[in-house]
């Protein structure tokens, strides 16, 4: 036995980047059948049940698809008009009947357990079921006996089959779970909807579109509700008079990231637009991981706020597939390094039944949204609108909103403040990634950084695409589905293994696993097929997915598709030849770990040796294997040199990679070839020797043998690179003339000489000249050793011609043709290279078709030295040369070009520097052709072969390839019809076609002509489908390769069959025949005569569309439908026409479902087309604009659509003579006007002039009038400022309220007025003291007392109570708990923020800390949505507490800076109302500031003074002005304010407290009253009586005295006065009407307002300069504390805009305190401020508020007055505001102890004012009110719970429990 030889392997990998298909790649694991209609299903991905809900049944299937349990869920009695009968007290007057339940919603919640089942019945109605036992209800819903039930809880899906809905369980951050639900609104204008009950919608009137639902199980009151309060803010809803225009029909929704998208298509479109996208995805925001910042408040987002969509277009250029049919989002990778990206995958579908899949990448989608909220806030544009027709959107525009920077939140989900919701425009684009025919769902995983997309199809195909980084296609597969059942848009991979597929077809539920990996048997066709789930398992040699090889986590124990093929185990031998007398040979290599494993070299079946394992080299592992003995080898076969051994490499029995090596024998090398076998010895693939001396080839090297020969030093080369030490180099050795050849020389030569020179330089180191006898062995040797290099030849053989000798040049032989012989150059001088002419001896063949294509062969003489010198000619029709059949000047071969007719010439044949020669004989060019020369594989083409002499002979036939025959349709002398057989073969070169007589074999070329069998022609799908009775309708059929059809015969089954019109290679028609009734049947069409039957199934290399024609075997469904139905607008029989006038026809089309389009309409009026125009389906126009000249008197309309034609009216054509008639009339009634006309011209002329010179006079009259009402409003502007300055007393004491009165006006308003008016005592009696001081009315300043019945524990509770509101902890939760209650109004906030005040009083300092907390909570609120919205309004607890902070720390400067030119101001007003008239009961006066409350009239009112003595006043008489228009109770107010303007208005008599008596010259008195017997009457009213009435005289005297008691309480009870008003104020009016048919234009009083505010500018002005400004000593250091706080606050939050800080300040200071004391005078002062006075105040603050507004005031002509009355003044009092901010802004910073000590300072000037025990009271009704909410605020806050101030707040409730102090009124 040989010696153990080891030998080792290199397991390596071999790149293979070729893509193949395979006819299916898929395989169904299991299925379960249904009888039922499929509709949802959903995977448990715990314990894989699958829920499958079909048509009335649901089903629980395990995880092998076997049914557990089946429950059937309908059909039941419904009705579509009926609410559910779930619903209390609903009853249904319509029929009821038994109808389908579809399940329209199916989806679990394993948290709680339950599947929630909605089908289409009982109005959308859904269950709760059991997860382990579905046929059982989980929960009861509604609950037996629940009477609040409303419909919008049961209402939930949608109530029809065709209605779509969609569904999403999620969870909220609060924990509760949420339903997603969108249903497609079904009510009433809809197809869905009833017809003839539009009016008794029960459905979705109310029901939304989009709305999120409660689904928390444990609160059954609010299952199923809107679960956000209010709950329009958890719907999204279209308005009813806008739901035609939006159609929406739900594909699915889904969650990414925190967002949910909801995909749809909006029907609404579809038809319009083809090129235009309707399908739209988009998104709302779920806060399931953005808790708020009060948690235990409700969700504050709408749903509308964070809704946005966009639309998804799939294509460009006008190839656009507009709807959407199923989405999947996914995470995949997209290129090198990168991380996997979300994109959405999309199917997409157009008209033509055409689909394609498009990606687009969730970031640009996110980048979108972002975009279009930025540009709807900061520049509106139209790539961005707000959705109006949803009922809770904010709006029907974006608005400009300037530099607002929106934060990222708010890009992402918008706020409260932002337009919403919004819909971007510009739709998301993408490029399709694959387009096939009846796409219907997708599907898509990420597998090993590969995107594996699955797609169902329309016909029940399972198409899985491998797609590369780049998005292109890398392979694709399909799998047949049972029954070819269209696959539902749904599918879903196994939770628990994602190498299976769950989807549903509409009879099936299926799981299909991903891959069919079993079927390539090697490691390259496993890695090169593409399929990123399959991989090679390496230790079982198999091609496997990686979950199923046993050790595929292992390092290259499982290689994937990633890693390319080159990673292929392979064994590479380091040589891979071995000598049969060599010892051994090595072999490297490397394999997956193999430690503990049996590793063997096998050779040949059981022929094997153990091997051992070497880990020397890292991962890198040898392999030894002992070599087996030569004997066991077979041996090497007689005629070859080697034998090739195969070897492979077991591991634990399975082979893992195999190879092979040789073994070789040299001495066999060179006895194969004994003449050169020197060159064969050493130029053979494997390392041989030559030995020189015994001339043998050796594979061993002696070292004692020096004559050894061998190639050059370069191990395994290329044996083309490898040569020998010594070459014979281009030596041409010419033999003496005359010699004969033997094997190239001659016997009788007996000795050669032969130069060599040595390869190994390069130049000729040494020439040899070498002797050689003939006899001698080693000159054999050595000519075969140079046998390649050198040649001898002799000139004269083989030489005959000229041209042969000379074109042996070529080879290198220098021959020369002299002497008529060819002999070397060297012997023939001089040399003459010229030849003969060529002669051409013979050509054949003589015949040939006219098409060309004939190879003919030349023979002749001298016919050229090269092909490249040769020409060849027919006539004047070149013959193209074949240099390959070329032989030097005797025969050539050439290829026949076409004649443009049939003809005979001669050969020519031109040859360079001979000439040209001809042929005796002539060619002929027949017509023999044949039409087509090609045709599909299928047969039946009918070819037409021509020629002449065809019909000779009494049998003729056409063969084709010799074996198959022709069929002879047709034939003559001169044509042949024959129809062609089906191809021999599948794929067939061209086959000759050759006539045949008599039997006789076809041998003739010219009776042969060729012909090509091309692919078959295919037929993709039809369209449309669907065909009327009548027949006739155009069927498009699709497909490819038809330009090889002849005819086409559609053959409807069991109908009748047409003939079809190929149009185009693509496109075919046919008419359908009619039928006699409605049904669906099946088309087949025949192809030239042959049944189509589509192609063979597919194999590897067959296209997709063959596959897809496949599917239907020829077959086609074609479904008939009823004739369409057309009548006209009115349905009238009859339409009456004039002859002349055109004619157009409104035409409605009944409901069908053909989807005719506008090409197959035709109208006939008559004989005359009519021109059509389509405005909708329903409805087209027919007119005819030429004249209509026929003789008949009634045309009939026809209506055509293919073959049905029906008669809809007929157009009556009125006669001639009757237009006659017409016209005469006509002309006469005209003239007959014109008449008429002129006459009533010239009346009204008359007239007119007349008019016009009265109006005239009255613009004269008026252009006075106003004239004089300006010229005396300029005099009252010049003289009315000097005048009230002389009148004012600026003496007299200002009446300030004392601070406490100050301060309960200011903190309770309303409050303050009702106790002024219950509890003031009459204080206007005679009294020889005076009038006496306002007395303390308000509860809060009287001292409090506890009566009998209170306990003593009742103080300590107050007392305790007031500890704890010192307690910030406490405060604080205490009224963020009272401010979270929703019952906890506006006013009682307001209310418990004065008591706090007044509670606190005596801390201002702690209450202002309070005050600073509660207001950064307020920030951080609002700085999140709209910061510039904060302190606007007072609708928190600490916006009031600010006001009133406000209202303490100012009224110091209020009193000593701003209360005088504001009391001053006052008085002006007052004053300058009194100058003029004032009217008695409107208040209306002739100067004001408020166009309301001007007089326009122009009463003319004197002034005049009258002396007045008040009786008991302790006073003298003073001179009164009053105006002589003034009543009676106007003169008595003015007397009153002379005597008593010194004291404060409370202590001033009332005018119907006193009586007024005017004593006349004569000593006599007169009781002047408003009414009494001298009153005139007017119109049955009487008038008020004035000072004109009476005729009192200038400087008449009068006296006033008080009224006693009980006559003032009688007189108040039977006075007349309590009817006055209502008599005055018609009297009034009626003056009114006079006076304004006096003054037509009652503006011209306008200018009044202008005379006024003249006159009280500088009061104005002064006030502004006085509240604007910061006094040296007194300024103002609240303002200062707060305006550093707002700027601090600001600082924090990154709030750099600066309008933003402005309106903060605005807010605090000017809007919240400052304008309230403008508009409130009687806060400040003890004075009477009247409505008048109250208006004429408003338009002062408004001018106050626009000085402080940043926004520019934007006004016209049409703006209000009050506005208008100081715009000029604006601009100048907005530079005092901003210049007044920035002087507060510059003031020195004012330090937390110089504020506190300004506070204590203030608390300690009104200590005692107020009764804090009474407040604490009031505020402790509210902590016993909202005690629970308390508590539980307090517990939860970990502070307030470690101090126990739960407890103490239990202890006060306990101590003060039922023993309240019960105040008299409340505060």
């Amino acid at each position: 036995m040989p010696p153990s030889i080891e030998i080792a392997v290199l397991l390596l990998g071999v790149l293979a980047l070729e893509t193949r298909r395979s006819a299916s790649a898929l395989h169904i694991q299991q299925s379960f059948a249904t009888p039922n209609q499929t509709n949802n299903f959903v995977v448990d991905p715990v314990s894989r049940k699958v829920y499958l809900a079909t048509v009335n049944t649901v089903y629980q299937l395990n995880g092998t698809l076997s049914v557990e349990v089946e429950k059937r869920t309908g059909p039941v009695e419904d009705n579509l008009l009926c609410h559910a009968p779930q619903l209390p007290q609903a009853p249904c007057e319509h029929p009821k009947s038994l109808t389908d339940n579809y399940n329209k919603l199916l989806k679990l919640d394993r948290e709680q357990g339950v599947v929630v089942v909605c089908g289409s019945v009982y109005q959308g109605f859904c269950e709760l079921r059991k997860m382990e036992n579905i046929s059982e209800i989980a929960v009861e819903f509604p609950p037996q006996g629940e009477k609040t039930v409303f419909p919008s809880m049961l209402n939930i899906a949608a109530n029809h089959p065709n209605a779509s809905t969609v569904g999403l369980i999620f969870k909220s951050h609060g924990g509760n779970t949420r339903l997603l639900v969108g249903a497609t609104y079904t009510g009433a204008g809809t197809q869905f909807f009833p017809k003839n009950h539009s009016k008794e919608d029960l459905r979705f009137e109310n029901t939304p579109e989009i709305a999120i639902r409660s689904l928390n199980v444990r609160d059954l009151s609010r299952l199923f509700t809107y679960d956000i309060n209010p709950s329009e803010d958890n719907v999204f809803k279209i308005k009813q008079e806008v739901k035609t225009k939006n159609k929406l029909n739900f594909v699915h929704v889904f969650i990414q990231k925190t967002y949910s998208y909801i995909a749809f298509n909006n029907d609404a479109k579809m038809g319009h637009k083809e090129s235009q996208p309707n399908s739209i995805l988009a998104r709302i925001c779920l806060d399931t991981d953005n808790p708020r910042r009060n948690p235990t408040g409700p969700e504050s987002r709408k749903l509308t706020e964070s809704y946005i969509q966009m639309p998804l277009q799939c294509g460009f250029n006008g190839n656009i597939y507009n709807r959407l049919l199923s989405v999947y989002s996914a995470d995949i990778h997209t290129g090198d390094g990168k991380s996997a990206e979300p994109y959405l995958f999309g199917v997409f579908s157009k008209a033509d039944r055409k689909s394609a899949l498009c990606a687009f990448k969730f970031g640009d989608i996110e980048e979108e949204i972002r975009q279009g909220r930025r540009n709807c806030s900061n520049s509106p544009s139209s790539d961005v609108q707000v959705l109006d027709s949803v009922i809770q959107g904010s709006g029907a525009a974006c608005i400009q909103k300037g530099n607002l920077v929106l934060q990222p939140e708010q890009l992402d989900c918008g706020a409260a403040h932002l337009q919403h919701p919004l819909a971007l425009r510009r739709p998301l684009r993408a490029i399709p990634v694959f387009e096939y025919s009846g796409l219907s769902s997708v599907s898509v995983d990420n597998v090993h950084n590969h995107t594996v997309v699955f797609l169902g199809t329309s016909n029940g195909r399972l198409r899985k695409l491998t797609l590369l980084a780049n998005m292109t296609l890398a392979s694709q597969r399909t799998l047949k589905l049972p029954a070819s059942e269209g696959v539902h848009h749904i599918m879903t991979f196994d939770p628990s293994d994602r190498n299976f597929l769950y989807l549903m077809t509409s009879h099936h539920m299926l799981r299909v696993k991903v891959a069919d990996c079993d079927q390539w048997r090697s490691c390259g066709d496993c890695l090169g097929a593409g399929d990123a789930h399959c991989g090679w398992c390496t230790l079982e040699n198999r091609c496997t997915i990686q979950k199923e090889c046993s050790h595929g986590l292992l390092a290259r124990s499982w290689i994937s598709m990633s890693e390319g093929p080159q990673q292929c185990p392979s064994m590479t031998l380091t040589p891979p030849e071995i000598s049969i007398s060599d010892v051994g040979i090595l072999i490297n290599g490397s394999v997956p770990d193999l430690v503990g494993s049996r590793v063997e070299c096998e050779y040949g079946p059981g022929v094997s040796t153990a091997a051992t394992v070497h880990l020397d080299y890292g991962p890198a592992q040898i392999q030894t294997c002992p070599l087996l003995p030569r004997e066991n080898y077979q041996p090497i076969l007689p005629g070859t040199d080697h034998l090739t051994v195969s070897v492979a490499i077991k591991v634990n029995g399975t082979s893992v990679v195999s190879g092979s090596f040789i073994i070789y024998d040299c001495e066999r090398t060179g006895a194969i070839h004994p003449k050169t076998s020197c060159e064969s010895c050493l130029s053979t693939r494997w390392k041989c020797y030559w030995d020189q001396e015994n001339h043998l080839c050796v594979s061993s090297k002696d070292e004692s043998k020096h004559n050894l020969l061998e190639v050059s030093n370069s191990p395994i080369s290329n044996p083309s690179t490898r040569h020998t030490p010594r070459v014979c180099h281009d030596v041409k050795i010419p033999l003496d003339r005359g010699l004969r050849q033997t094997c190239g020389l001659d016997s009788a030569v007996q000795h050669l000489q032969v130069w060599c020179n040595d390869p190994e330089s390069s130049n000729v180191r040494q020439e040899e000249s070498c002797q050689f006898s003939m006899s001698d062995v080693v000159l054999q040797q050595y000519l075969s050793l140079c046998l390649s290099l050198v040649e001898v030849y002799n000139c004269g053989v083989g030489s005959s011609d000229c041209s042969q000798c000379w074109g042996r040049e070529d080879q290198g032989h220098l021959c020369g043709w002299c002497e008529n012989s060819c002999r070397p150059r060297d012997d023939c001088q001089p040399v003459r290279d010229q030849c003969p002419p060529p002669e051409i001896h013979k050509i054949s063949p003589l015949r040939g078709p006219v098409e060309g294509g004939t190879l003919l062969t030349v023979q002749g003489r001298n016919l050229g030295r090269r092909a490249g010198a040769v020409k060849v000619f027919i006539g004047d029709v070149s013959c193209n040369l074949q240099p390959e059949h070329y032989t030097v000047s005797v025969e050539l071969v050439c290829v026949t070009g076409r004649s443009a007719h049939d003809k005979t010439d001669i050969v020519r044949v031109e040859v360079e520097q001979s000439g040209t020669g001809s042929s005796k004989e002539s060619f002929s060019y027949l017509l023999l052709s044949m039409e087509p020369n090609k045709g599909p594989r299928a047969g039946g083409t009918r070819v037409t072969i021509r020629g002449e002499h065809l019909d000779i002979g009494s049998q003729v036939r056409v063969k084709v390839n010799n074996t198959l025959e022709c069929t002879i349709t047709d034939k003559t002398d001169e044509t042949i019809e024959c129809t062609m057989p089906p191809a021999p073969q599948p794929h067939t070169e061209p086959v000759s076609v050759c006539v045949e007589f008599e039997n006789l074999p076809c041998k003739n070329e010219e009776l042969s002509t060729t012909y090509s069998y091309e692919k078959n022609p295919t037929i993709s799908f039809i369209h449309p489908k669907k065909s009327y009775l009548s027949g006739g309708r155009t069927i498009t059929v699709t497909g490819q390769g038809f330009d090889l059809v002849q005819s086409v015969t559609m053959q409807v089954l069991e109908i009748g069959e047409t003939t079809c019109t190929v149009l185009s290679v693509s496109t075919i028609t046919c008419a359908s025949p009619p039928s006699s009734q409605s049904q669906q049947t099946s088309v087949q069409f025949f192809l030239n005569g042959v049944l189509y039957t589509g192609d063979s199934p597919s194999s590897p290399g067959t296209d997709p569309e063959e596959e897809e024609r496949e599917l239907h075997k020829g077959h086609f469904l074609l479904e008939y439908v009823e004739d369409p139905q057309f009548f006209t607008a009115n349905k009238e029989k009859l339409i009456k026409h004039h002859l002349g006038e055109p004619l157009t026809l409104i035409i409605n089309k009944g409901p069908s479902d053909l989807e005719l389009v506008p090409e197959e309409y035709s109208v006939m009026i008559g004989p005359y087309p009519c021109n059509i125009s389509f405005h909708n389906d329903q409805l087209f126009h027919c007119t005819i604009n030429e004249l209509l000249s026929t003789s008949e008197r009634e045309l009939p309309v026809t209506v055509q659509v293919g073959n049905f034609h029906h008669t809809i009216a007929k157009v009556q054509l009125g006669g001639s003579e009757l237009a006659i008639v017409v016209s005469i009339v006509v002309c006469c009634v005209l003239l007959l006007l014109c008449t008429v006309a002129l006459v009533v011209y010239c009346t009204k002329s008359r007239r007119a002039e007349r008019y016009w010179q009265k109006t005239l006079l009255q613009m004269e009259e008026m252009e006075s009038q106003i004239r004089e009402e300006i010229r005396k409003g300029f005099a009252e502007l010049q003289t009315d400022m000097t005048d009230l300055t002389k009148e004012l007393n600026r003496s007299q004491g200002i009446p300030f309220l004392e601070y406490k009165q100050f301060v309960t006006r200011t903190f309770f308003p309303k409050m303050c007025s009702d106790y002024e008016k219950s509890l003031v005592q009459p204080a206007y009696e005679n009294d020889a003291l005076g009038p006496r001081a306002l007395p303390e009315t308000h509860p809060l300043l009287q001292d409090w007392q506890a009566t009998n019945t209170t306990r003593p524990n009742v103080e300590e509770g107050i007392t305790l109570f007031s500890t704890l509101l010192n307690n910030k902890h406490f405060l604080v939760t205490f009224v963020h708990a009272l401010e979270q209650q929703k019952d906890f109004a506006v006013r009682d906030r307001c209310s418990l923020a004065s008591l706090l005040t007044i509670a606190l009083h005596g801390k201002l300092e702690y209450y202002t800390s309070i005050m600073k907390d509660l207001l950064v909570d307020l920030i951080d609120a609002s700085a999140s949505k709209n910061p510039k919205l904060m302190l606007r309004r007072t609708e928190s607890v600490v916006e009031k507490m600010l006001t009133n902070w406000m209202s303490i720390c100012m009224y110091s400067y209020l009193k000593e800076t701003v209360g005088e030119p504001f009391f001053l101001l006052l008085c002006a007003i007052k004053q300058q109302i009194n100058k003029g008239s004032i009217d008695a009961i409107t208040g209306k006066a002739r100067y004001t500031l408020n166009e309301e409350w001007l007089l326009r009239e122009n009463i003319e009112a004197k002034p005049q003074n009258i002396n007045v003595s008040f009786q008991g006043c302790g006073m003298d008489s003073l001179s009164v002005r009053v105006m002589n228009t003034d009543t009676i109770c106007q003169v008595k107010e003015k007397i009153i304010e002379a005597f008593y303007k010194n004291l404060p208005f409370s202590q001033w008599p009332r005018a119907e407290d006193v009586d007024l008596e005017w004593f006349d010259s004569g000593s006599n008195s007169k009781l002047l009253r408003d009414l009494d017997n001298s009153s005139v009457m007017e119109d049955g009213r009487k008038k008020l009586n004035t000072v004109f009435h009476y005729q009192v005289p200038e400087g008449a005297s009068l006296a006033m005295s008080m009224k006693d008691k009980k006559e003032n309480t009688l007189g108040r009870g039977t006075s007349p006065s309590n009817v006055l008003p209502h008599d005055e104020l018609m009297e009034t009016k009626k003056s009114h009407r006079q006076s304004h048919r006096k003054k037509v234009l009652p503006e011209i009083y306008l200018t009044r307002l202008l005379s006024t505010k003249g006159t009280l500018q500088k009061f104005l002005d002064d006030l502004f300069q006085a509240i604007l400004s910061i006094p040296p000593d007194r300024p103002p250091l609240a303002v200062k504390y707060f305006f550093d706080f707002l700027e601090e606050q600001a600082d924090k939050r990154g709030i750099t805009d600066p309008d933003t800080l402005h309106i903060w300040k605005t807010n605090s200071l000017p809007l919240r305190f400052w304008v309230n004391i403008l508009k409130n005078p009687q806060f400040v002062f003890d004075i009477d401020k009247t409505d008048h006075m109250d208006a004429c105040l408003s338009v002062i603050a408004q001018a106050f508020i626009d000085a402080c507004s940043i926004s520019d005031l934007q006004l016209g002509k049409d703006s209000p007055t009050n506005k208008l009355l100081y715009a000029k003044e604006i601009p100048e009092y907005k530079k005092r505001v901003q210049c007044y901010y920035r002087q507060i802004q510059e003031m020195p910073p004012l330090s937390e102890q110089e504020m506190n000590a300004h506070l204590a300072e203030e608390s300690r000037k009104y200590r005692n004012e107020f009764n804090t025990n009474l407040a604490l009271t009031e505020i402790y009704k509210y902590a016993k009110r909202y005690r629970t909410q308390v508590v539980s605020a307090l517990e939860s806050n970990p502070t307030a719970r470690r101090t126990h101030l739960h407890h103490k707040f239990e202890q006060v409730i306990a101590l003060v429990e039922d023993n309240i102090y019960e105040c008299c009124s409340e505060a």
